[in-house]
């Protein structure tokens, strides 16, 4: 009886081996392929696979390459070389853009628009770019002390998003377990990296998971059932919007059935951005998060000026802060209570002002060229248009307008500096 079930073990294991390597050599042959871009990291939690490449287009579509430093960009040396004149970008998903192609993206074209500034004289440009989903400033400011400071930028450029920056800085909101954090104490901020010591990180950082993620890593089959599975983790939550802390999570489709008309039945609500941003907050949770942001915006300017470079805080734009039609804008901020939608981006102005810190407000700027050109300057025909990431034309209307700051502000300064 044992050597009969023995036998039948034997010969679901070899169906099952022959099974996969059928599957694999057929993924293969159709090119089906999920490329995983990121793993695990002990500074920041996570952050790009050197080396990885692949397609993306789960909102737009682009051709992915992350080079060997593990940034989605070209290769750079360092030192820097003679006669250059860095700008080192740090920022989240929409600094990473995923969803158009490197030459695209607004700091690629930073980089040739900067290239016609005057000051420049001599001098030759060069953009690098260390965006990463899903980062707040802690984790960039972080990212700036581990890697930035070995390429010796002469600018270092934080692409700030409110509709969620604020949300990844606090712990309690944001609440993943594997990032590192910062909390103020006495009016000082301390970090908190209490995840570099949760067995379930080392558990991923260490042998066993490296050898999980390197299978899976060469494997279709195996990169597959990864995306399933992440797919099917994820899709409870699919259609929630993170509340405030201690607070019920509110589901979107129960939003979206308020009636014709209602900016939430025309779906601008967006999933994994925060609408309480819009308004001071009254909750003490995000009032802490806020005070948290704020003082490492702060910090990174003090830190980059110790460094003798010039910072610069950029804030970008929501979807639905730039729609082209003012009627839903104006009845999105009446719905939710907002007196308009520019709360966050003038909240940071205003600390540049009071604390010193060079602040450039995009979405003004582009709510009205939305406005003039009827554009938009979020989504992708397979998402949604209007919100989302920036496409083509949010990421070209940056990189001009950004250029234009640059020059007019920070680099004829800079040069000053330099030759005093």
């Amino acid at each position: 009886m044992r050597s009969r079930w023995k036998g039948k073990i034997i010969l679901i294991f070899i169906g099952l081996l022959i099974g996969g390597i059928l599957c694999e050599v057929g993924l293969r042959i159709l090119g089906v392929t999920y490329p995983q871009f990121y793993q695990y990291d002990t500074h920041v939690g996570v952050f790009h696979r050197p080396g990885a490449q692949g397609v993306w287009n789960a909102e737009g579509e682009a051709f992915i390459a992350i080079n060997s430093e593990g940034l989605r960009d070209r290769e750079h040396a360092y030192p820097k070389p003679k006669h250059t004149l860095r700008i080192a970008v740090l920022g989240d998903s929409y600094a990473e853009a995923l969803q158009i192609s490197s030459e695209q993206a607004f700091w690629s074209v930073l980089e040739r628009e900067i290239n016609k500034c005057p000051s420049l004289a001599d001098e030759e440009p060069e953009v690098i770019n260390f965006g990463m989903s899903g980062f707040g400033t802690a984790q960039e400011l972080i990212l700036m002390r581990d890697r930035v400071w070995r390429y010796d930028p002469d600018i270092v450029l934080l692409a700030f998003v409110s509709g969620n920056d604020v949300r990844n800085n606090s712990r309690l909101l944001e609440q993943d377990p594997f990032r590192p954090y910062f909390t103020m104490q006495e009016g000082k901020l301390v970090s908190d990296l209490a995840f570099q010591e949760s067995w379930s990180f080392r558990l991923r950082t260490g042998l066993v998971g490296s050898w999980l993620y390197w299978a899976r890593d060469h494997s279709r089959l195996l990169e597959m059932l990864w995306e399933v599975g992440g797919r099917l983790t994820r899709a409870p939550n699919s259609k929630k919007e993170p509340g405030p802390a201690g607070g019920k999570a509110i589901n979107i489709t129960e939003k979206a059935d308020s009636g014709k008309g209602d900016p939430m039945s025309d779906g601008y609500y967006e999933v994994g951005l925060d609408t309480i941003i819009y308004k001071e907050p009254i909750d003490k949770v995000w009032r802490d998060a806020w005070q948290v942001t704020e003082e490492l915006i702060v910090l990174m300017g003090d830190e980059v000026k110790v460094h003798g470079a010039e910072f610069l805080v950029v804030t970008l734009s929501n979807g639905i802060q730039v729609h082209p039609d003012p009627v839903l804008r104006q009845a999105f901020a009446k719905r939710i209570g907002a007196p308009d939608l520019f709360y966050p981006d003038f909240r940071i102005r205003d600390l540049g002002k009071d604390r010193g810190v060079k602040v450039f407000t995009l979405a003004p700027l582009f709510q009205s060229y939305a406005e003039q050109h009827n554009a938009y300057l979020h989504g992708f025909a397979n998402n949604e248009i209007g919100k989302g990431h920036w496409n083509q034309e949010g990421h070209l209307l940056a990189g001009k307008l950004i250029a234009e700051k640059l020059c007019s502000d920070l680099i004829h300064k800079e040069k000053m500096v330099r030759q005093s």
